[in-house]
């Protein structure tokens, strides 16, 4: 709640003094899949996210990495027609056989996480985890997922072995 100095609540009216103010998050993460599309949705549903953790060492003149890309959530909103259309296309040239996320299909208090079953598991899309996209999103929840996750853009211009969870 944003309020200016000095003003008072006034019931039942909206004075302009005190307004709503929604905090939201935004960050990358690497994109490792997509779900099937549903209703009315051309090319897929959601888009499947994740970030790495685990360290990274020098050895020789090559990165080597102990990390594993983390599920952080399912991303079903804030698609255009064209920018389904262009990342589907995109998602075609990087499809693999198997899921890219280190710790899926998981439970978290006896339910599965996101809904995700293992026989859900067999109709997801997988791809290499080569595309980076910036999401903005509510807050993360206990058991460390995305909440009210929004696409914003493909980010072209980060590495995805640099991508990790950030706040």
């Amino acid at each position: 709640m944003g309020k200016q100095r000095g003003s008072v609540y006034e019931p039942g009216r909206r004075s302009g003094a005190w307004i709503k103010l929604k905090c939201v998050n935004e960050q990358e993460f690497v994109i490792g899949g997509y779900t099937p599309p549903a209703g009315s949705r051309k090319y897929f549903g959601a888009i499947l996210v994740g970030y790495y953790e685990g360290s990274r060492k020098e050895r020789g003149s090559r990165n080597e990495t102990d990390s594993r890309l983390l599920f952080a959530g399912k991303v079903g909103s804030g698609f255009t027609a064209k920018s389904l259309a262009m990342l589907y296309k995109k998602f075609q040239t990087e499809a693999r056989e198997d899921c890219p996320f280190a710790d899926l299909p998981s439970k978290h208090d006896g339910q599965w996480v996101q809904g995700i079953t293992p026989s859900m598991m067999r109709k997801m899309h997988w791809v290499n985890p080569v595309f980076v996209a910036q999401i903005k999103f509510a807050e993360w929840t206990r058991d460390g997922k995305l909440r009210q996750p929004v696409f914003l853009v493909l980010r072209e211009d980060k590495d995805p072995s640099q991508v990790t969870r950030e706040g």
